[in-house]
This record gives structure tokens, C-alpha cells and sequence, in this order.
């Protein structure tokens, strides 16, 4: 994978299903501040289309994802 990005908090949702990534990260985002980028690693296969949906919906920036081996990586930054 390689993604060598700057980060100000890690969440590992490996092993949760849709949508107890979704809804973890949610609860992440909401206590950084703006501009701070939220790391999460995930093992559900529906998470990347659940992700790109969910920075949509809420205006939060997906900068970055990559999957590696069944596991995915997301980088969102908070609006």
C-alpha cells in the first residue's frame, strides 16, 4: 500500500460490517477539529463505495483510499 499520510487520528473498524464504520468514523470526525484528517482502517468490502457516499453526503473530504490485501484504507479530512 505505501500511503504515507499525515494523520491526526487512527480508527480500526476491521471486522465491523455496514455501516459500524461508517457510523464509528461519524463519531470521529465529530470530535476533531476542522481541517484534522481521520485514518480508518476497514475489512468491509462495501466500504469503499460506504465511504466516497458518506464524504458526499456530509461534505467531509475523502482524500485518499487504497485496498490492500482485504483490508482498506481510508483518509478523510473534517469539513
Amino acid at each position: 500500500m505505501g500511503m504515507t499520510m499525515d494523520f491526526h487520528k487512527e480508527l480500526d473498524a476491521r471486522g465491523l460490517n455496514c455501516p459500524l464504520p461508517i457510523l464509528k468514523a461519524k463519531k470521529a470526525l465529530a470530535e476533531m477539529a476542522s481541517g484534522e484528517v481521520l485514518k480508518v482502517i476497514a475489512t468491509d468490502p462495501g466500504s469503499v463505495r460506504d465511504f466516497q457516499a458518506f464524504a458526499r453526503q456530509t461534505g467531509n473530504n475523502l482524500l485518499e483510499h487504497a485496498a490492500d490485501d482485504r483490508e482498506f484504507v481510508f483518509f478523510m479530512q473534517r469539513k
